[in-house]
């Protein structure tokens, strides 16, 4: 389907140009373009060879007809290239870790095709079935020459073969089965017997008549060492899956869990299906399991007769294999092994496997099946009544097939696409539907996806996964009450939990998360918080190695403010998965619950040894090093946001935190830099504004922190610290006593006991010459705050004024009293306060469940002090201004922004 692809194909053709012997004079070329039996959709294309000197010799390939091959193929599968991931590539490929660039080279020997260690509930499926293939036909092309002059033994392609059986074995499980067709080959094509011959031998020696040929124990010397390597082989894969078979579910294969006859008479009729796709390949499917082969489960079933007509045409070319000398005898021999043995792991004779029909388990088969396709059409060929008629046939077969591949290929374009191709040839497949919801759910059309997941539970009622892919749907689509009645409808088709019983073996991995789905679901409303930890721990009773369950419950623990157990969660999830970043994530913040911020910090390091580039870890551990005043600190908390922002380039927050960063360090033009990139991104950024106009402030550039103030309040009218800087510039700096003293009255329709906004509208009060209203005004601060001292000092500096005054009948303030006027408007100046933005996200693995964490800190102003020296003043006021820019950080978390 893409490039590769092609070039894997091209290369298995290559080697399967099978062995033609030097003295055919004879040799006719036949190509069969067996189509899209996959997704990789595999081009057979195989040649004739000669029986006389059967696999003696590979034959060499001259450019033309490499460049007949090459062309085939190009011309049969070049719209494959405009073909996407679909279906098991986005397992195997796009999410798949052993592909990542810092996955270790190990892994690939400890992990599946789907990067799954082999450990766990493994699979048949293993690597992919081209690799396999040519690993199998090296293996056995290699074994041919292993027979030397006089019939001696040549060890070195023997020694090559078993490690080529080896690998093409960890490519995918049925590679094993080379060694039956080398035995084949040895027996009865390179020493010659038949079956007949055997016979006789054996009956000879057991009566003592004869003694065994020399030539016989060389073959059985070499048969020995084959099937003792295999024996060796089988064992290393039973201790790699730990000695247990695969577990598969009734809906992968439902004939496996069938009561007898059912079983057997299933699995018997699958094998003339099987037959039949590889002879009239005219309607393929990509998946074949559940309903799509309904269950033989009756003798007088009509389906019987295709089982009893597909053994006898079998058994009769075996015995015309076994018994007859001959090259033709031969022919049909070695096409019968390749066809017979690579199919048995697939055919349910020694252990279930977890489809009802694939058509890749018929990439090697087809060999075999091409082999008896051309020794048949050779046989019409060589007759001349017919010998144009078969020439005319190989022609519509090519042209068919070929044209036949071209129109399949775009089935693959996309997952939508091959699924309905698929629904096509099978509306009895609920896979199918729910495959078809998948894709319509990924281009964000729920309302189209639920129709097929509906479709589907109708299909097959008792379907789990189903009714978990309607529930799903109905939450996307803001169906609390839909969603929850369809998960309880997959829950109540779980098996009944027992205590302290393992259920590895019973339920899919994938069904257990119905749990961890309606947890989710519920746990939203408050007071059913305990009820989704019931959930989380009927998941794990179930299957105590269920990793997920662990993580979810964790992040509910810490939502329950239990960060204790939400730990104790976490770390046994890490028990299973040390490897997993998100998981020492959470644990770190866990740990910032229970106010560590130093293991916080450790476990967000770990989780960026495994991820460096994990988000959320870089800009939180950022914060928590900003956070802890270690101006040692600042260097990497800076170097990780600025990892941060090249990760999101477009997340307002990161450079909102490099300017504040900046601000600490009193780089107040890289500030000014950052906090504009940050609004840029987001103009209504609320803390970005703020921090922006305050700068200015800071900065003696009141006038430029204007229009920025004027920007935070039209979209945030009520920021109460905005309408103080506001009125403070306005006062000091513009003279425009109305304009702050509209700002102040703002703050007081907000929050009427507001002491800061009270007093600076006092101050306007005196500022205006209305010393009544100012008495009145100072006299109910004092009442909101009687413990703030500089509040009765300016009383009785305003009461001092009135009386002196009323004295004196005085029309000008004393010099004491603008010194107090002065000192007022210090104090007004240093109500400003800052804020930074927050963002403690909570990842877990998985996707789509994100928490907001909060976190307080106490809120200390900074209370009026005595006249100072101008040198105090500026450490005062440096002073202050940090702890300021704390507190309005705290205002930012607090109000969960």
């Amino acid at each position: 389907m893409r490039l590769e692809d092609l070039f894997r194909s091209l290369f298995l053709e290559m080697s399967v140009n099978i062995l033609k012997a030097n003295a055919c004079p004879n040799l006719t070329l036949f190509i069969k373009l067996n189509f899209s039996f996959n997704k990789t959709k595999f081009l057979s294309i195989y040649f004739r060879f000669c029986p006389q000197k059967l696999l003696e010799k590979m034959a060499d390939v001259s450019l033309k007809e490499a460049a007949l091959i090459l062309g085939v193929v190009a011309a049969c599968y070049w719209n494959s290239l405009f073909c996407g991931f679909v279906f098991d590539d986005v397992s195997a490929i796009l999410d798949n870790k052993d592909l990542h660039p810092s996955t270790p080279l190990k892994n690939l020997f400890q992990n599946d095709f789907w990067g799954t260690p082999m450990s766990e509930v493994t699979g048949v499926v293993g690597r992919a079935e081209l690799l396999s293939s040519i690993f199998f036909l090296a293996a056995f092309l290699s074994y041919t020459k292993s027979k030397g002059p006089d019939n001696t033994i040549v060890w070195t392609p023997i020694a090559v073969t078993v490690f080529l059986v080896a690998v093409a074995t960890l490519c995918k499980e049925q590679g094993i089965t080379v060694v039956g067709i080398c035995c084949v080959y040895e027996v009865f094509i390179a020493q010659g017997y038949t079956l007949p011959v055997l016979l006789d031998t054996a009956v000879q020696i057991l009566r003592g008549k004869g003694s065994i040929p020399f030539s016989m124990l060389q073959t059985l010397l070499k048969l020995i060492v084959l099937m003792f390597s295999t024996l060796l082989l089988v064992v290393v894969r039973v201790q790699v899956i730990q000695s247990q078979l695969p577990v598969f579910t009734r809906f992968d294969n439902p004939a496996a869990v069938s009561p007898s006859p059912a079983r057997q008479l299933t699995f018997n009729y699958l094998l003339p299906v099987n037959a039949w796709l590889l002879l009239n390949p005219s309607e393929l499917c990509c998946d074949w399991t559940m309903g799509t082969i309904p269950l033989v489960e009756s003798l007088l079933d009509v389906r019987n007769v295709a089982t009893l007509t597909f053994f006898c045409f079998l058994g009769s070319l075996i015995v015309f294999g076994l018994r007859y000398p001959g090259d033709s005898s031969k022919t049909v021999l070695m096409a019968l092994c390749l066809i017979v043995l690579p199919f048995i792991p697939a055919s349910n004779l020694f252990f279930p496997v977890g489809f009802v029909v694939a058509e890749r388990v018929l990439y090697v088969p087809s060999m075999g099946f091409c082999i008896l396709v051309a020794h048949g059409w050779k046989k019409l060929s060589n007759k001349s009544v017919l010998r144009k008629i078969s020439w005319v046939c190989l022609a519509v077969v090519l042209f068919t097939h070929a044209l036949k591949t071209l129109h399949r290929n775009w089935d693959w374009e996309s997952e939508y696409t091959l699924f309905m191709s698929a629904l096509k040839v099978n509306k009895n497949n609920a896979k199918l539907w729910n495959n078809v919801g998948h894709a319509l759910e990924n281009e964000k059309n729920f309302e189209r996806a639920l129709q097929f997941f509906i479709q589907a539970t109708q299909v097959q009622p008792d379907d789990i996964g189903a009714h978990m892919n309607v529930g799903r749907t109905y939450k996307n689509l803001n169906k609390t009450k839909e969603a929850e009645e369809s998960y309880m409808t997959a829950k109540s088709l779980m098996p009944q939990i027992i205590p302290g019983k393992k259920y590895a073996a019973r339920v899919a991995p994938n069904h257990l998360n119905v749990y961890i789905n309606l947890a989710n679901l519920i746990r939203a409303n408050e007071s059913r918080l305990e009820e989704a930890d019931q959930l989380y721990r009927q998941a794990i009773s179930m299957r105590p190695d269920f990793k997920q369950a662990y993580i979810s419950r964790g992040e509910l623990l810490l939502k329950m403010n239990k960060p204790l157990k939400a730990k104790e969660a976490y770390l046994r999830a890490l028990e299973l998965d040390r490897t997993n970043a998100d998981l020492w994530y959470n644990l770190a913040i866990v740990y910032i619950e229970l106010k560590d911020p130093t293991e916080a910090l450790k476990n967000f390091n770990r989780a960026l040894e495994l991820n460096p580039t994990h988000k959320l870890a870089l800009f939180n551990s950022a914060l928590l090093m900003q956070e802890s005043g270690d101006a040692r600190l600042r260097p990497e908390a800076k170097q990780r946001l600025l990892n941060y922002v090249k990760e999101e380039p477009q997340d307002a927050n990161g450079y909102f935190n490099l300017g504040m960063l900046a601000m600490d360090d009193k780089k107040d033009m890289e500030a000014e830099a950052w906090m504009k990139k940050a609004i840029r991104l987001q103009p209504n950024f609320r803390s970005a504004l703020f921090n922006l106009a305050l700068l200015y402030s800071q900065t003696a550039k009141e006038l430029m922190a204007l229009p920025i103030l004027e920007d935070l309040l039209r979209y945030y009218p009520d920021h109460t610290k905005g309408l103080i800087l506001k009125g403070d510039i306005l006062m000091n700096q513009k003279k425009d006593i109305s304009g702050a003293k509209m700002c102040f009255e703002k703050i007081l329709e907000l929050d009427p006991n507001n002491v800061q906004g009270k007093h600076n509208l006092c101050v306007v009060y005196f500022e205006e010459r209305d010393l009544k209203k100012a008495e009145k005004c100072l006299v109910e601060t004092l009442a909101l705050a009687p413990h703030e001292e500089y509040i009765q000092r300016h009383l009785n500096i305003v009461r001092s004024k009135i009386a002196s005054l009323s004295a004196a009948e005085q029309s000008s303030l004393p010099a004491d009293g603008i010194a107090a006027v002065e000192e007022k408007k210090k104090t007004f100046e240093n109500l400003k306060e800052v804020k930074n933005e927050k963002k403690t996200t909570q990842t877990t693995v998985n996707k789509g469940h994100l928490k907001n964490k909060k976190r307080t800190e106490k809120n200390n102003m900074d209370k009026e002090t005595p006249k100072k020296s101008t040198k105090e003043i500026k450490d005062i006021e440096k002073k202050r201004v940090a702890a300021l820019k704390r507190l309005e950080e705290i205002e930012r978390i607090l109000n969960g922004e």
